[in-house]
């Protein structure tokens, strides 16, 4: 094979905040079933396909600890294997539905009838059993690179570095129990970075992590040391990736692709193309998978073009192949946009062929797509590529009872003589107080998006977690190991987590 025009990198950050047991429709468990139906299942199942090609370091996975937990949990499985067998039920009624209107709905019932008892097949064949059974043996393959982070996905930047400490190594050390390796990558949630970070970093063992592109002034074409740490960070390309999903546009907003916003409520699908933004609802044109098809193979010719030019560019710029980092939630693939698992099949089988090497963050290193030393300032990879989602003035109330609960957390553990052994209760408030600190609350209430469920959420953890620190400081022992064995039964997240590592008095 001829000497690569460079590399090519992507990464996908799969996460969401824990659901089960926290409400249901529209916001809830539901989110967490769509996502994991319409994203996960076709990912892991692409991902499998070229495994079995032969082929290896296909891309970098993130997934983060609180999402791994939901995709164990027996609760979840057990809900997820409920909503697959109404997906399909709700397909038959469409059907029935429809039968007498346009043939492209009749085609769209048909369609998602199909894909519901492929993906109830393949949960009963394969997940019945939880998510990590059906990752490991692409990891031990070396398929892809699992990366991990902090456990409940919060902002490190705006936590005390005691308790970042605590949530990284606890979200490191679960994803180990899990799948057999410990990761030595990270996403750090929302790309967030405060100067420094990375000497924590290399205390816990984490030897690379993303930020955004900004955060390196566009330099992206290499990965570069951070300060004076032999950590390494990478960052992504946004002249690339926003071809794909940027703030204003990108391919999933192309008329034939399926709308994500039309419901048709009375069976819960989403029959319509989105055919102009400025279509009402009720004016979009059936959905119509040739058309889709269609736009799907313009896409990835697109995309492979656009990252040959940078490619080229970088060679020319530097004088040796560069790397293009595209980084992606990945929930864009399937959830949000129905066509995302084709396109990106289609892009990962057509770069080779167009002299790229596609490899993973590991795989980058080893092929020396490494510069020179970089110090960072704080950023994160969203509106302003600062930290105002996190800590802007919308939410100020939840950073100012974020800090108060760490405080009182420290404060807490400090309280607990060394002497005494693990405790159950003190577990269940240091997960409780993780769940308040989730960088999800914050998004949600910035971005108007589900603000009230939020906020709920939020105010719900940081009161159990005071209610059990208050037990516990009265010396109410029965009352809070039977209150913590109660909240344990919804929120029993990452049952390893010991609170005593957060102890400062040793």
């Amino acid at each position: 094979m001829s000497r690569p025009v460079g590399g090519f990198a992507l990464v996908l950050h799969s996460h969401l905040p824990w659901l089960p047991h926290h409400g249901t429709w529209p916001v809830g468990e539901e989110w967490l079933y769509q996502a994991w139906a319409h994203s996960y299942l076709p990912v892991v199942d692409l991902l499998r396909l070229l495994a079995d090609e032969g082929r290896r370091d296909v891309l970098t996975l993130g997934v983060t600890p609180v999402l791994a937990a939901q995709l164990d949990d027996p609760y979840a499985l057990r809900g997820m294997h409920d909503w697959l067998g109404n997906w399909n039920l709700r397909a038959q009624y469409a059907a029935v539905r429809w039968q007498n209107s346009d043939a492209r709905l009749r085609d769209v019932a048909a369609a998602e009838y199909r894909a519901s008892a492929a993906a109830l097949t393949e949960f009963e064949e394969r997940w019945l059993h939880g998510f990590s059974p059906v990752l490991r043996p692409l990891v031990d393959g070396g398929v892809v690179e699992l990366i991990g982070g902090p456990a409940t996905h919060p902002f490190q930047p705006l936590l005390d570095p005691r308790v970042r400490e605590f949530a990284l190594r606890a979200g490191l050390a679960d994803t180990a129990l899990r799948i057999g390796h410990r990761p030595v990558g990270i996403w750090a949630p929302e790309c967030g970075y405060a100067p420094g970070m990375e000497t924590g970093y290399a205390a816990a063992g984490v030897g690379r992590f993303l930020v955004d592109g900004p955060a390196l002034h566009g330099d992206t074409a290499f990965a570069r040391t951070v300060g004076d740490s032999d950590v390494v960070c990478f960052g992504r390309d946004l002249d690339v990736t926003y071809r794909v999903w940027s703030p204003k546009a990108g391919y999933p907003g192309d008329p034939a692709y399926r709308d994500f916003h039309t419901y048709d409520h009375p069976s819960g699908l989403k029959p319509s193309r989105v055919t102009g933004r400025q279509v009402e609802p009720q004016d979009k044109k059936p959905y119509e998978a040739a058309l889709a098809a269609d736009a799907v193979e313009r896409h990835a010719r697109d995309f492979v073009d656009t990252v040959v030019r940078r490619l080229t560019d970088l060679r020319a710029l530097h004088g040796r192949p560069g790397l293009v980092v595209a980084a992606y939630d990945t929930e864009l693939y399937g959830h949000w946009w129905h066509e995302g698992p084709a396109w990106l099949e289609a892009v990962l089988r057509a770069l080779p062929d167009a002299g790229v090497e596609v490899t993973t963050l590991r795989g980058a290193i080893e092929a020396g797509y490494v510069a020179g030393r970089v110090d960072l300032p704080a950023s994160s990879w969203g509106s302003g590529k600062d930290w105002r989602v996190w800590d802007g003035a919308q939410v100020a109330d939840l950073v100012d009872a974020g800090a108060a609960l760490q405080r009182d957390l420290l404060d807490l553990v400090g309280t607990i003589p060394a002497a005494v052994g693990r405790d159950a209760v003190l577990d269940q408030a240091a997960r409780e107080a993780l769940l308040a600190l989730s960088s999800d609350w914050a998004f949600m209430v910035t971005k108007d998006s589900a603000a009230d469920y939020a906020r709920r959420r939020a105010k719900v953890h940081g009161e159990r977690y005071a209610e059990l620190a208050s037990l516990l400081r009265a010396g109410a022992r029965d009352r809070a190991w039977a209150r913590a064995t109660e909240l344990r039964d919804e929120d029993g997240l990452f049952g390893n987590l010991d609170a005593r590592a957060l102890r400062t008095n040793e």
